[in-house]
């Protein structure tokens, strides 16, 4: 099968190549103050590229932090719907480097088993997604022979995503108004495989915290002491060892209460998608053995259950040698994913109640748990919003829109701050696969899915026209 928009697209992939090429090549680490400069040197590539692709508003948004990217291109036809395009231009920190297999910021394309893929840190988290939308409303110009997209696109590419996005929720309240739109199409996401069209139809909110433990006024002589007073690193583990149950549940009284069940439907629909758990044991997760909450399988485990996460514990002493003391403290960093209809600033009350509850004595606790944390979120699976997303995505796949599966996002980012405050439903649009290696060494993105994801977005603009003037 064939269209105008997929004979555009695969008629100007050097065009999209040559993008992905140059901006790959920018070290935008927002979390390293040394990279800022590399940060604002992305942005200003973006609000270049928009220029040249045809938008007529592009404009930088400094922050405290790191600056965003704006842009507008308004639809010459009355009432024309309103799609914001949410995505990043910042990237994660490349240790450990010396497991590169290439240099993560010089872009270099391999074949691998399922076509084309281009290794690069941001490659797909998440400068490819953002690229793809570069071409794709070319396409759509080209396939409808219109000057203006049929829908008005507005792209809102923030700088800061990967450091937590601090400054985003201000950047939202202060541009409140030009930011206006009637959907809300998040590029950070992908597809469950790469002939396996699919929708993520939702993502997991956040909250962190930090557990410190006070045991001896110093450090004592494990010698003179030992066995004698608390040792706050036994008491840590012993502490989190008692984080879950038998039954992989979370055991901090509370925890469940806001969670929405999943429905028997969202069960069978997370059901369809196919996976084989022994090769994702084998590959992405890189693991011996699945485990988790018990009655739920491996994919609603990771997309549609909460969790807690312990992310590192430290004290004492860890050199070389021996040092054999009792240490005064112990830490440990704990995360929580949340789902509908959990809220980031209700865990650290139910976290420092059930510390305090599992104390022994002589030992003193402090939680830490800064303000914010990402709430959950998720589409509405029956709106005319997500029939004209299933219908984009059928067409680039060259499927029937009920062919189209949704999948769940087990990750977190600030899309429901943008919900919260734009009002509007959400789409994901995403080209990742969970193969990508995001976040690790050799990064990846698989080309043939940014192909995909161009044409799906040159669709899309015309299909949620067509659904607004129905």
């Amino acid at each position: 099968m064939t269209s105008a928009e997929r004979d555009f697209v695969l008629d100007h992939l050097d065009d999209l190549h040559a993008d992905l090429d140059a901006w790959l090549r920018i070290p935008s680490i927002s979390a390293d103050p040394a990279h800022s400069r590399d940060v604002a040197a992305s942005a200003t590539w973006l609000a270049d590229a928009l220029r040249r692709v045809g938008f007529p508003t592009v404009e930088i948004w400094q922050t405290p932090g790191a600056p965003a990217v704006f842009a507008e291109w308004s639809s010459a036809d009355a009432g024309a719907p309103v799609a914001l395009v949410y995505g990043h231009h910042d990237v994660q920190p490349v240790d450990p480097l010396e497991l590169w297999e290439h240099p993560p910021f010089e872009p270099t394309r391999v074949e691998g088993p399922d076509g084309p893929e281009l290794h690069a840190r941001g490659a797909i988290d998440d400068k490819g997604n953002v690229a793809f939308h570069l071409l794709g409303i070319r396409a759509h110009l080209a396939a409808t022979g219109r000057d203006t997209p049929a829908v008005t696109v507005k792209l809102l590419i923030e700088g800061e995503e990967e450091s937590g996005s601090p400054h985003f929720e201000g950047l939202l309240r202060d541009h409140a108004d030009r930011l206006a739109c009637d959907v809300v199409v998040v590029s950070d996401t992908g597809m469950a495989a790469p002939e396996v069209p699919s929708a993520v139809t939702a993502m997991r909110g956040l909250a962190d915290a930090e557990i410190t433990l006070r045991g001896p006024a110093v450090d004592l002589h494990s010698g003179s002491f030992g066995g004698a007073v608390p040792n706050p690193l036994h008491a840590m583990a012993e502490l989190l060892a008692k984080l879950h149950d038998e039954q992989g549940r979370v055991t901090i009284p509370g925890f469940y209460d806001r969670v929405r069940p999943l429905s028997d439907r969202e069960r069978e629909l997370m059901g369809r998608v196919p996976f084989d758990e022994q090769a994702w044991l084998a590959g992405p997760a890189a693991s011996r053995a699945t485990y988790g909450e018990a009655g739920y399988s491996t994919l609603e485990r990771t997309g549609a259950r909460p969790t807690a996460e312990v992310n590192g514990m430290w004290g004492g002493y860890t050199g070389p040698g021996h040092k054999t003391i009792i240490p005064a403290e112990a830490h440990a960093k704990v995360t929580f994913r949340l789902v509908s209809d959990q809220r980031p600033e209700d865990v650290g009350p139910m976290l420092r109640a059930w510390v305090e509850a599992n104390l022994p004595d002589g030992i003193a606790a402090e939680v830490h748990t800064p303000p914010g944390g990402v709430a959950p979120c998720a589409s509405d699976l029956d709106s005319p919003h997500m029939e004209a997303l299933l219908a984009a995505i059928g067409q680039a796949f060259d499927t029937d829109p009920a062919d189209v599966l949704f999948t769940r996002e087990g990750g977190s980012g600030p899309e429901a701050a943008i919900v919260e405050a734009l009002g509007a439903p959400l789409l994901f649009l995403g080209a990742g696969l969970p193969t990508d290696r995001i976040h690790s060494p050799n990064e990846r993105v698989l080309l043939p899915m940014l192909y995909r994801g161009a044409e799906a977005a040159a669709h899309l603009w015309r299909e949620l026209a067509a659904r607004r003037a129905g």
